[in-house]
């Protein structure tokens, strides 16, 4: 016999299935405040179906986009009008980066799917000096800390989710699409490893299961 606790997770399994929102998407605006009100290049590593993109390219001149996926970039494509500033390329994130140098980059959702540090580097040798660097990604809970603040998401998620859908069941919405993998590495691993490629890396858990990392590439001396 399956117990209530077991049951009742089920049911908020199937509740949170029914009303679907991105948690990724949550942090968009937050991540808009940590850039300059106006910068010139922008690259958005794992951009899916674009929506973060789009939103660069209210402050950028230019955005590139790219993703592994090619059914969502395509999807990224068909979403974006041809006056936006915002482009979308299928490529490999460790090999095939737009040049730049590029005054942003950020990468939501995308860096626990690669090499953690060879991806971090590779970030940086592609960030203008001056540039930052905003990361939004997923960590493997292993502390208290880390299970209370996923425990202290469990209502608000629900509750988003309601509110979001206005209380109908509804399919995921097109950023919700691409792949997904669990994460592997803590946040005290994660945290550890990025101070050493990027020194001064500010990072940080949120609430519904993310962390965020910030880097200003300095200036030469």
């Amino acid at each position: 016999m399956t117990s209530l606790p077991h049951r009742l997770l089920q049911a908020l399994d199937r509740f949170n299935a029914a009303h679907p929102w991105d948690h990724n998407a949550h942090y968009h605006r937050w991540l808009l405040r940590r850039l300059p009100h106006r910068f010139g290049s922008a690259l958005d590593v794992g951009s899916g179906a674009g929506d973060l993109a789009r939103l660069l390219a209210t402050r950028a001149d230019e955005v590139r986009g790219v993703d592994s996926d090619p059914a969502i970039t395509a999807r990224a494509r068909a979403l974006t009008t041809t006056s936006t500033a915002a482009s979308f390329t299928v490529a490999d994130a460790l090999t095939d980066l737009p040049a730049g140098p590029h005054d942003v980059i950020t990468c939501v959702a995308t860096l626990h799917h690669l090499p953690f540090t060879e991806a971090l580097c590779i970030f940086r040798r592609h960030l203008a000096p001056g540039g930052t660097l905003v990361v939004v990604g997923l960590y493997r809970p292993r502390t208290v800390t880390d299970h209370l603040l996923g425990a202290a998401a469990v209502l608000p998620n629900a509750s988003i989710g309601w509110l979001k859908n206005r209380g109908c069941a509804r399919p995921r919405p097109a950023s919700m699409t691409a792949r997904t993998r669990p994460a592997d590495m803590t946040f005290s691993d994660i945290t550890e490893a990025a101070r050493e490629v990027l020194p001064g890396a500010r990072l940080r858990r949120r609430l519904f299961w993310r962390y965020t990392l910030t880097w200003r590439h300095p200036w030469p001396a």
